[in-house]
């Protein structure tokens, strides 16, 4: 079967550290800068292109014409959420988490979390994204995990929890019950999907097909300490990175993973986690009102 991916919007951040080579593997998606200051309020503007990939299902994607984008547009953006206390909610870093994904390993989402809302202001548990990777006679499930934070360390200790209670087997059958009944017809993945997510499928075939994909943000000594993408600063970005996967490993080996799974680690350093937010809450309120 032919597989064509999706498209999705031009390319925004720099991938400027990635190794497949080491276990798990490393990102690092590097943002830059403008006129001497970290582009927060320019990635607000971008993830803001993502909305309608991100909180749409396949067959309202699909649906997307000139005549409806805008009033699509304005409905992904209430579906994030709808609410003044927006700063400890987490739909911003999934929004980073699917888009880090599509662009660097053509994933495919095989459900919008965001689109099975009950309410706009509820928050959908489980995995933060669940996409797909390769063709449907040969595709990987990438089941993901994302902490928005401002503190590495924290966010190290945090996701290591998460994906050990979440590669457990009750829990994993459980949230694949959930994936299966909210499936898109219209997704050419789907009948695979459903077929791998079978509880007649052992956990060990599945684990063998699975990933998780970890985003994890923070505010950056490097980026704080540099207003253009130098030499020096690409050099102290690539030390940065790969002192924080090493503490990432260190925390990742002393629990015990199913084998045959994939872990695959996604760092985007910020400036001030504050500013952007506001600069992301800013736009998303200005889709709502259109």
């Amino acid at each position: 079967m032919t597989h064509t991916p999706t498209p999705h919007p031009d390319p925004f951040w720099e991938i400027r550290v990635h190794d497949l080579q080491i276990d798990p593997s490393l990102t690092g998606l590097c943002v830059g800068y403008e006129v001497k200051e970290w582009r927060a309020k320019q990635l607000a503007a971008h993830m803001m292109e993502w909305l309608p990939d991100f909180a749409l299902s396949s067959s309202e994607l699909a649906s997307v014409s000139p005549g409806n984008m805008v009033r699509l547009m304005r409905e992904g953006a209430r579906k994030i959420y709808d609410s003044e206390k927006f700063k400890n909610r987490g739909e911003f870093g999934e929004l980073f988490l699917h888009a880090a994904v599509r662009t660097v390993f053509q994933s495919e989402p095989a459900i919008s979390k965001i689109f099975y809302k009950t309410s706009a202001n509820d928050t959908v548990k489980g995995f933060d994204a669940v996409h797909v990777v390769g063709p449907p006679d040969d595709m990987e499930l990438w089941i993901g995990e994302v902490k928005f934070y401002k503190e590495i360390n924290a966010a190290i200790r945090d996701v290591v929890a998460e994906i050990e209670d979440h590669t457990q087997r009750d829990y994993l059958r459980d949230e694949f019950l959930w994936i299966k009944g909210k499936i898109d017809d219209a997704s050419e993945h789907a009948a695979q999907l459903r077929k791998l997510l079978s509880p007649n499928i052992s956990l060990d075939v599945v684990f063998k097909r699975a990933c998780i994909p970890v985003l994890l943000t923070y505010e950056s000594d490097c980026v704080a300490g540099h207003d253009e993408c130098s030499d020096a600063y690409c050099a102290a970005f690539e030390d940065e990175l790969q002192t924080h996967h090493k503490k990432f490993f260190e925390k990742l080996s002393k629990i015990s993973l199913p084998e045959g799974l994939t872990i695959r680690l996604f760092l985007l350093p910020l400036h001030i986690k504050e500013a952007l937010i506001e600069a992301l809450d800013d736009h998303l309120k200005n889709w709502q009102d259109r």
